[in-house]
């Protein structure tokens, strides 16, 4: 009776090494997305030396209920409209001491754009992603009027610019360039969103 070959084996010696290879591949071809959080100034620790008092014209204020509408000014008001409507305020210039406001100088309206504050208060049970896109509307007015000026005075958009600056990849000559007129654009427009506390009503 004629001798029965054992089952023929597979030589598993380089598997090691492949499923090395492959683990370095997607190790390098993969990209991890990172969280982007909101750009917002924390308050300074100390407390300031003297009280600061803060006019009710120069608050702009912006509510969000339950239902995802908007209480501004405590009239009710359309998403679509509310970029417009911030904008007019931060550049409203009533004491006229902003040269390159092109507001209506409302005396019942923000003094001036280092003056001016926006509030935005949120009832608890408010949608997180109707908040986001109020608080973009929002920063987006700061946005556009810095990149108006931004334009006027350096040819080119501010968010690019502040892109530019805040890159780890760009050249330092580029970054020293930028920081003043990043600087400039941000002190003319300077951006005071405050969240104020959450309403549980």
């Amino acid at each position: 009776m004629p001798r029965r070959k054992g089952a023929p084996e597979v030589n598993a010696g380089s598997m090691a090494d492949i499923a090395f290879l492959l683990l370095i591949f997607f190790l390098v071809t993969t990209t991890i997305e990172t969280d982007a959080g909101l750009d917002r100034m924390l308050p300074p620790i100390e407390p300031p030396d003297q009280d600061v008092v803060i006019k009710q014209k120069n608050i702009f204020t912006v509510n969000i209920n339950k239902n995802g509408q908007l209480l501004v000014e405590d009239n009710l008001m359309n998403l679509k409209d509310l970029r417009k409507a911030a904008t007019a305020f931060l550049e409203n210039n009533a004491d006229g001491s902003c040269t390159y406001c092109k507001g209506k100088k409302d005396q019942s309206s923000s003094d001036n754009p280092t003056k001016a504050i926006i509030s935005l208060k949120n009832d608890r049970e408010t949608k997180y992603s109707t908040y986001i896109t109020v608080q973009n509307e929002l920063v987006g007015a700061y946005n556009d009027l810095r990149n108006r000026e931004a334009q006027r005075l350096y040819g080119q958009d501010f968010t690019k610019m502040e892109a530019d600056y805040l890159n780890p990849e760009t050249p330092s000559a580029i970054r020293d360039d930028l920081k003043d007129k990043v600087k400039r654009i941000q002190d003319m427009f300077p951006q005071k969103l405050s969240e104020a506390e959450t309403s549980t009503n």
